[in-house]
């Protein structure tokens, strides 16, 4: 395998998401130029290679949409932290784009960081964005203004900030109203989504700050993307009544844990569509290379870790071997659905013609073989093999 500019992929099962049934794919450079029944370049003098995916699965590359590629924890002093993350974790559990985002720690762990660890990862090929901002507020910036920061920062495509748990600032109403018009506005200039990605602790409080603001203001509820919905039954009920009301709900695909103590993702999203939550609004993300930790009462950390990236395939590869959910919908979580909320699709989250070429082969077990990002292999037969950087000199 020798990563030709021009690739064939014949003969596999098709997911889009939706299912196609057997097709050929031609990749380009990094896009998809053609699915069809049968793809032939016989008559031409091209350079390319052909993969025989007899009996193999094919659905598009995963998009993680909560992941602290610069480390997570420092909650119990700084021996707690956790190091950045590697291509090689996320791309072995099928992730192709990757959305990079701080936590708790706006002072040791900055933007311009976030931004470095970004550029490493891509250069090992994959695709990353990142949000501006951390846990606390007024958030943390690069440029310091978070207006710049989405304008003109390339990889900047909205905020972060925490509510209804400890480690969250004291916002009002009006502070998160402030700073979601500020996140709109600034990706209406600068051509992005302007998200707002809020962190939902255990606090009692669950989403009623948010309900506010959605009730005393004019920004339309698409700019907020609440995640961490599964960590509790009451917040998980909490996720149905703002998923009815047209709400990105977003779970985080870790085992039972500190963390998740009720609700693994693909529990709640099997309960989401039951209370008729519409499955174009419902997805999935890992919080890989982030902490989790337990307090007493006294609020010392007792028990800290790190979530697994790779978790977001196993869910997902749960939900569609235990028929779950259709296969369909639950693709859909992990890549048509975040691509729609992030502003990316359908460069992202989708096979289709002019689409990136990121995609994830499966065996007849759906378990990942090979990765395709931007049209290169970056897995194959199960190995990592990262995308030698250009020499810019």
């Amino acid at each position: 395998m020798t990563n030709k500019q021009i690739k064939i992929l014949k003969n596999a099962e098709v997911y889009s998401p939706y299912k196609l049934g057997k097709k050929d794919i031609l990749i380009v450079n990094d896009k998809i130029i053609m699915i069809d029944e049968s793809v032939s370049l016989n008559k031409t003098s091209l350079d390319y290679e052909i993969f025989d995916l007899s009996g193999k699965i094919i659905i598009p590359g995963l998009i993680d949409q909560h992941v602290h590629i610069t480390g997570g924890g420092g909650e119990d002093s700084f021996s707690s932290r956790i190091a950045p993350i590697g291509a090689d974790t996320l791309a072995l559990g099928g992730v192709t784009t990757v959305l990079g985002l701080l936590g708790t720690d706006g002072t040791t762990r900055t933007v311009a960081d976030l931004y470095a660890n970004a550029k490493r990862l891509e250069q090992s090929g994959l695709t990353v964005f990142i949000l501006t901002g951390s846990y606390e507020y007024p958030p943390i910036t690069l440029t310091g203004s978070l207006k710049k920061d989405i304008v003109f920062i390339d990889k900047i495509i909205g905020a972060k900030i925490a509510i209804s748990d400890h480690r969250a600032s004291c916002m009002t109403y009006k502070d998160l109203a402030n700073l979601a018009s500020s996140a709109r506005t600034s990706g209406m200039i600068g051509g992005k989504a302007g998200i707002i990605t809020i962190h939902v602790g255990n606090g009692k409080e669950k989403l009623n700050l948010l309900y506010e603001v959605l009730e005393k203001s004019n920004i339309p509820i698409k700019h907020f993307m609440p995640t961490h919905l599964n960590r509790n039954q009451k917040l998980l009920e909490e996720s149905i009544k703002y998923g009815k009301m047209g709400g990105f709900l977003d779970y985080t695909a870790v085992p039972i844990n500190d963390v998740v103590k009720e609700i693994t993702a693909g529990e709640a999203i099997k309960y989401a569509l039951e209370c008729g939550v519409s499955e174009d609004l419902i997805t999935m993300s890992s919080d890989g290379n982030g902490s989790w930790s337990t307090y007493d009462k006294s609020g010392n950390a007792v028990k800290i870790g790190a979530s697994n990236p790779q978790d977001l395939f196993t869910e997902l590869k749960y939900l569609v071997v235990n028929k779950t959910v259709k296969t369909e919908t639950a693709i859909k979580t992990v890549t048509e659905n975040p691509a729609k909320a992030l502003g990316i699709y359908p460069k992202k989250g989708s096979l289709a013609e002019h689409s990136d070429a990121d995609i994830v082969i499966l065996d007849n077990e759906f378990s990942i073989e090979s990765v395709i990002s931007k049209g290169k292999f970056i897995v194959w037969n199960r190995k990592f093999q990262p995308v030698k950087p250009t020499s810019k000199y």
